[in-house]
């Protein structure tokens, strides 16, 4: 099991193009989520809850963020984007196990950056 969910015990369907940064040494990183047309966003959705961060739920436990923002179209919203901190060679270990998880999960592959 990995999910992402917005809003406690409803879980996200659609996939996440996630961008990955690391700092030299290893030691920290940030993750970035982002959602088209996301679940959430859809009409009735309003009704759920509010959006209180990001939870990234697995076997192993939870992950979350409070960097969770709408980006907006025409006055309406289209995209979430999320922001996660890494802030140890731990939580680093932590997020890729989820992201391993995750990826299995929905299909996913994963394209290193080209270095230049």
């Amino acid at each position: 099991m990995a999910v992402i969910q917005f809003i406690k015990g409803i879980n996200e369907t659609v996939i996440a193009d996630v961008s990955l940064t690391r700092s030299k040494d290893g030691s920290k990183g940030t993750a970035t989520f982002k959602f088209n047309n996301p679940d959430i966003l859809r009409s009735g959705m309003e009704n759920k809850g509010d959006i209180t961060g990001m939870y990234l739920k697995d076997d192993e436990g939870e992950l979350m963020t409070r960097d969770v923002s709408a980006k907006f179209i025409n006055g309406k919203p289209k995209a979430i984007e999320a922001i996660y901190i890494i802030k140890s060679p731990q939580e680093w270990d932590r997020f890729m196990r989820f992201m391993e998880k995750y990826a299995n999960r929905n299909k996913l592959s994963f394209t290193k950056a080209k270095q230049n």
